[in-house]
This record gives C-alpha cells, structure tokens and sequence, in this order.
C-alpha cells in the first residue's frame, strides 16, 4: 500500500490529506485561529462543582464551557495526583519521582466526593476536545505520547500493543523496558517500536521526561487554569503517530513548514529524511494530488460508488444514520440476495473511509440492503470488520440484525469534520455577483487591465475547473486575445478549491499582482 501525507498550508491553516494508494481516507485542518483546548493538553484546574447524580465533577481550565470528568475517568491512583499536585506547585517535588511515595489507590465503583473537592486544585489532561453544547472531557490517566512511547506516571505498569504479536518481540521489549523506564513511570510500547533497539527508545523515554520536567516547572507557584504542557500542533502529531516504513512520501508546499518538518523527522526518523519533499510546481499541491476534487465528492450528504450505488449520511444529536442504495444500475444476471451482499460489501467498504474521513463519532447505524441469506449477513460483518482494522479510534461493531441493520459506535476525540461541498449561489447577496461564465470572465478581463503598467511579463491566472473548462473550449483563445489588449501572457491554472466565480491573479513567481 502507497501511503502519501499531502500538507498545504495557508493564511487560515494547514489541511492535511492522508492518501493510501492515492485515495482520501483522512483529512484534517489545523486552523491558525482556533483556540487550544486539543486532546492531549495538560491543565492545571479548579473543581468548581461535584454532582452526586452523574458521580461526576465540572473543573475550570478556562474554556468558556466547564470542563467535565466522570469518577471512570479519575487515575485509580487520583490521591497521589492531588499529592503530587500540591508538591509541586509548593515546589517540593521535582519531576523525578524515584522519592515520591504513592498514596493508595482508590475503588473502581467509588463516588466522586469521596476523591474529589469542591476548590480542589490538581492536573487534568484533556482526553476528548469540546463538542458542540460540551466542554471539554477530562482525564487525570495522565499521559505524555512519543514516537515509540507513551510515559504513564505514578505507576509501574509496562504495556505492549497488541498489533506486536510475536512473543519473542514482546519479550524483548518487556526485558528492555524493565532496564530503561524511570522509577515510578509507567509505559506503552507502542506498534511502531517493533523492532527499534534499546538507544532509540531510551532517547524516546528522555525526551518524554524532559516535557514532564517542562510541566512540573510551570506547575510551580501558579493559579488555575493554566496550560502546563501543550500537546503538539496536529501536523507534527499525525506525522509522530502515522509516520513508519510503510510511508512513501511526506509533501507540502509551504517552505517554512518543510524546514520545521524536516528539523523533526531528522532528530526523531533521520533513516525517513528522504520521504520528505517540497512541492514547487505552479499547480496547487491539492490539486496535483487530486485532493481537493475528492473532497468535494466525498464530503456531501450523499457518496456515490463505483457500481453505481450510493449511501446516505445523515446526522442528529444522538447518533448517525447512513443509508445504502443500489441505485438505477442493477444488474438482470444475477440473484437478488447475491446482488445486495455485493452491493453492501462494497458500501461497508465505504463506510469505513468515511467514518475515519469525517471523524464520526458516537452511534451509527447502518441500513444496509435487505439480504435473506444468514451467511451473506455473516460475511458482510466480517467485511465491515475488515474494512474498519485501519482506524486506528476505538470502535465496537455488531452483527447485523434481522432488521438488516448493523450498529457501529466509534471513539470521539472531537469535533466532527464537516465541509460545505456546495457551491455558493452566484446572485443575491453573494460575495461573487455573477450570473454566468460571461460575466465572471468580465470581471477578470476588468482585473487583467490594471495589469497593462506592471513591470512582468507573465501572470499566473487560477481559476474553478467550471471556468477554466469554458475558456479553453473557445475557438478564440482567450489568452491570445488578452495578449493583443494588455500585451501580458496569462497562463490558465485550474484550481478546484476555488469557488465557481473566484479567481487568484498572480505573478510568475507566486506574488500577488
């Protein structure tokens, strides 16, 4: 499989593609604009109120919303978190916690008053971002992920992924992180440690303690809320978490962000440097990639398949529905039951790409066809099964039902991604008031002729596909005439990420003209 990380950055942010063999499967914004609050920042909070009802409590760590934390969510070891909370911010206990005497653990079906109090101040980690009327969700499971590792203070424990399933591999990480973990961390050994030695993970362990060591400082003396620790920005994260030797290319377009990219896989990836480029062609990055086309194809309420289906997705507050159709073409020669089983394997296919696409969260159900047979059925759930083994967000799938239904729920961290596929209407009240290709080409040609002073000689002219195709089709080409006007060469760019009447008029080396 070809796994490409496609990276544009913008005035408004970076949009990050995941491609595997050259298809979107997921697709993230990075916006310059958004406030923290991401999963993975550690806070120092306030308890503001404990409710006996939910067996939980609303903690302040400035976001306009409270955040909330469930007893589940409190670390079985919460009593020596709130020691060691308070030592530190009395800058009595340094980062390392060889000396550190932990407090006893607490019971698994206990009640939030007996761990928590109202004004208490302690750490809290962000496990789930807000989500629409929600604040933030906490944790104080505290955790510090790495490339190879995750440091888990305040135990002892030592975990393996379960996707390193060869024993003798096991075995030698387990013996390796008995000799390297500090005293009184905890660790994940993460998937893409298979097969890394004792140095690389060591180095991974060290800086880990350095960012604790980071918290622990800025713990010191102060009131909440206040960020102790901030996780890194979602570029460098998914490149941390998706990076292995299965990665075939890592591109953007943005010479800054190369240069940060390319300081951060040298020191933590140097045998991946290579995979690294920057793309400098006039065609946009997204484009090239035929990103922004697949976008817009797969981000409306209905996605087409190849066989000429289609599924249906539908949100509500509670959960999410998406339907499957088969569409007008259906084929004579073969049985019923036969063609739906094809049909719904190819839409569970789809299915899966989208739930890890859009980050869909929470409850879904799946209305797939009707089948009869009870072994298709079966089929179709280890299809879906299948299907869903890339997404790495924690999902629990069931059979289908007799109904024909089959219902899926799937971790969420955050906000779901929902990009407007529509076009804006190009009359009214609209940015671009224009009627027709005419008039939008007006309105360039009234641009271009500002353009009769300036000291270039070639411009680039970037446009909608709908446009560009519209030009290109003239029997008199359009560029010839604006030569004959204006006496400049403009050479025609499309850009499907540009709306139906917008455009970018540019230099020849990338400036606004």
């Amino acid at each position: 499989m070809i796994k490409e990380l496609v990276i544009h950055a913008n005035s408004k942010g970076v949009e990050i593609a995941l491609l595997e063999n050259k298809k979107l499967v997921e697709y993230h914004l990075d916006s310059y604009d958004k406030e923290g609050f991401s999963a993975g920042d550690i806070y120092l909070g306030r308890v503001k109120k404990i409710n006996p009802g939910l067996n939980a409590a609303f903690i302040d760590i400035g976001h306009d919303k409270d955040a909330f934390i469930h007893y589940s969510d409190l670390s079985p070891y919460i009593r020596s978190v709130r020691k060691f909370s308070s030592e530190a911010f009395k800058a009595e206990q340094s980062h390392l916690l060889d000396k550190f005497e932990f407090e006893p653990p607490i019971k698994k079906d206990g009640l939030m008053s007996d761990a928590l109090e109202k004004g208490d101040i302690l750490v809290f980690q962000i496990s789930k971002e807000a989500i629409s009327t929600k604040g933030p969700r906490l944790t104080c499971e505290l955790s510090i992920p790495g490339r190879y590792v995750v440091l888990v203070p305040f135990t002892n424990s030592i975990g393996i992924s379960k996707k390193i399933d060869k024993p003798e591999e096991r075995e030698r990480l387990l013996q390796t992180m008995q000799k390297i973990k500090p005293k009184n961390f905890g660790v994940v050994v993460r998937t893409n440690a298979a097969g890394v030695g004792q140095d690389e993970l060591n180095y991974d362990i060290q800086n880990l303690m350095n960012k604790w060591k980071v918290m622990t400082d800025n713990l010191k003396y102060q009131n909440p809320p206040k960020l102790l620790l901030k996780e890194m920005n979602k570029t460098f994260s998914i490149v941390r978490d998706l990076m292995n030797d299965s990665f075939s290319k890592i591109i953007t377009d943005n010479p800054s962000l190369h240069g940060d990219l390319k300081a951060y896989i040298k020191e933590y990836a140097p045998e991946q440097t290579q995979i690294l480029s920057i793309h400098e062609d006039r065609t946009p990055l997204f484009e090239t990639y035929e990103v922004s086309r697949q976008i817009k194809t797969a981000f409306g309420k209905t996605v087409t398949l190849k066989s000429g289906a289609y599924v249906i997705l539908e949100h509500t507050e509670a959960l999410h529905v998406i339907d499957v159709n088969s569409g007008p073409k259906v084929k004579k020669d073969v049985s019923q039951d036969t063609l739906a089983f094809n049909i719904n394997v190819e839409a569970a296919q789809e299915i899966a790409r989208q739930l890890r696409l859009r980050d869909i969260g929470g409850i879904i159900v799946v209305d797939f066809i009707d089948m009869k047979s009870s072994e298709y059925k079966h089929k179709l759930y280890e299809a879906m099964q299948q299907a869903m083994k890339p997404d790495k967000a924690k999902h629990v799938i069931l059979p289908v039902s007799k109904f024909g239904l089959m219902e899926i729920t799937r971790q969420r961290m955050k906000e779901q991604v929902v990009i407007d596929t529509r076009e804006p209407l190009l009359h009214g009240n609209s940015k671009y008031k224009v009627d027709q290709p005419l008039q939008i080409i007006d309105n360039i040609e009234t641009e271009l002729h500002h353009l009769k002073s300036h000291k270039d000689k070639n411009f680039l002219l970037y446009v909608h596909p709908f446009i560009y195709a519209f030009m290109k089709k003239d029997t008199f080409s359009f560029r010839m005439r604006w030569y004959s006007k204006i006496g400049k060469i403009v050479r025609l760019i499309q850009d499907s990420s540009l709306h139906l009447g917008e455009y970018k008029l540019l230099t020849k080396e990338g400036e606004k003209a």
